[in-house]
């Protein structure tokens, strides 16, 4: 008998994503399998350590929010990420839940100004990887309550 496979869902190039542990749902995220590492927007407000263990607060502002919202999270690293323009930036990394539909997972996450984007966080293909597949032809298709998109351009 051979090991059984897991076959990946098959997701958008943009969903609406959540991450729970920081009380964060309904992200709107572009999917961009370019981009090594999943991004979110976020300002880092301080660093700091409970229980020996590395902490980052920041301030997420999204369109359509009523108020900035601040949370805290695991800091794993601060690491040099090349951004779309080819530009490298020293940004926070932090480890939290990311649910995507029905399949939640920890995903590293780096915080960067999103501000300029039409999106307040990018999913990277690490957080992809052996889990989702993309079907850049449509969107929503991990998203409850959203009718799928076909056809429409990124």
């Amino acid at each position: 008998m051979g090991k059984t496979r897991h076959e990946p869902g098959v997701i958008g190039w943009r969903e609406l994503v959540h991450l729970p542990e920081l009380g964060l749902h309904a992200i709107p995220a572009k999917v961009d399998t370019g981009a090594r590492t999943s991004s979110l927007h976020g300002e880092v407000i301080e660093e700091f350590e409970r229980d020996g263990a590395k902490f980052v607060r920041f301030a997420v502002d999204f369109p359509g929010q009523d108020a900035l919202q601040v949370c805290e999270a695991v800091h794993v690293d601060i690491r040099g990420i090349t951004s779309s323009n080819g530009e490298t930036q020293r940004r926070y990394v932090i480890k939290t839940p990311l649910r995507i539909g029905e399949v939640e997972f920890r995903a590293e996450i780096s915080l960067a100004d999103r501000s300029d984007m039409k999106f307040p966080m990018l999913i990277g293909r690490s957080s992809l990887r052996r889990r989702f597949v993309v079907d850049s032809g449509h969107s929503w298709l991990q998203t409850p309550g959203r009718v799928p998109v076909k056809g429409d351009k990124p």
